[in-house]
């Protein structure tokens, strides 16, 4: 199903809901409804949805994305990950399969390798209902060795994706506090690529707490990418006590941040039905994130976690 069809599916469904409404409607104005009858569901006494297709404001950077992003870049390293070592074919039907479901926020990374993966699939698809987002290493160890700015970065990563435009761009794994001043020239470069309309928001990813508190104050920070899940603590890959990180990320959405969520599985240690369905409870339901990002391998993984996302807030 094209994305296309998948918008037009979406319109279906809400005059469907719409019909829905009218009936109960007419039903509450007959005495019908006036006890609360059980077949009323969740959603439709006025739950809140926290659904991954929902269309969410991400923050105040003027996009909308949906609540799960399509992460590219689980186990990634040297310009790969898990996803790109699957082969081309099975990222192709992975992506394809979560766009046609409603997710149109991409998750990428220099690190991943995942630029031309995505172009592949994208090309020809309505740009504008897609959210792209990816992030500069900033390091010249490791992995990548980026040219130490960011105009030459994005110069790179447009011709990779075959866009005119990033609408995310993210300063990748932030690991102390001093990373103002440290990437102050990346800041920099991201800041007049964001004038010139060629990006359209920009943050960081942080794998640790004082990076994260960091940012959660910074004036510069306009999205965040932060390590959360119910469990907390580095042995659940989140940067402190759950506690103290939740604490953190109410003052960043507070402060306008836009936050998306990540190691919402704890990178992998969280997969038992009942850890993940705690997981995703816990980050929705005490308002921490605007969305998530998960690194679904295969389009089970996708629906299962739509599936479970829908569900959330419902009992």
């Amino acid at each position: 199903m094209k994305l296309s069809a998948r918008l037009t599916n979406r319109s279906n469904n809400a005059d469907a809901f719409s019909r829905r409404d009218f009936i109960k409607t007419a039903l509450v104005g007959a005495g019908w409804l006036a006890t609360g009858p059980n077949w009323l569901t969740g959603a439709e006494a006025g739950a809140p949805s926290f659904k991954g297709t929902d269309l969410v404001p991400l923050g105040r950077t003027g996009l909308k994305v949906s609540r799960l992003a399509q992460g590219t870049g689980y186990n990634g390293y040297n310009r790969s990950s898990a996803h790109t070592r699957a082969g081309k074919a099975a990222f192709e039907r992975l992506l394809r399969h979560s766009i046609d479901r409603g997710i149109t926020f991409i998750d990428m990374a220099d690190l991943y390798g995942s630029h031309p993966f995505v172009r592949d699939v994208i090309k020809g698809m309505d740009r504008s209902k897609l959210v792209l987002l990816t992030k500069i290493w900033p390091r010249k160890e490791k992995w990548v060795t980026p040219s130490g700015g960011a105009r030459e970065e994005i110069d790179r990563f447009r011709q990779e994706l075959g866009t005119d435009m990033i609408d995310v761009c993210l300063i990748h794994c932030m690991l102390n506090d001093r990373w103002p001043a440290e990437y102050a020239g990346i800041r920099d470069g991201l800041s007049e690529l964001k004038a010139q309309g060629i990006v359209r928001a920009v943050g960081v990813s942080c794998h640790d707490f004082g990076a994260l508190k960091q940012a959660a104050e910074h004036p510069w920070v306009d999205v965040i990418f932060a390590r959360i899940n119910h469990k907390g603590g580095a042995a659940y890959a989140c940067d402190a006590a759950v506690e103290e990180v939740s604490a953190v990320l109410k003052t960043a959405r507070k402060n306008g941040k836009a936050v998306v969520g990540m190691k919402i599985f704890g990178a992998g240690k969280l997969t038992k039905p009942e850890d993940k369905d705690a997981s995703l409870a816990y980050v929705f339901t005490n308002g921490l994130v605007d969305a998530i990002t998960v690194g679904m391998l295969t389009p089970e993984e996708v629906d299962d976690t739509l599936e479970r996302m829908a569900r959330v807030g419902r009992g």
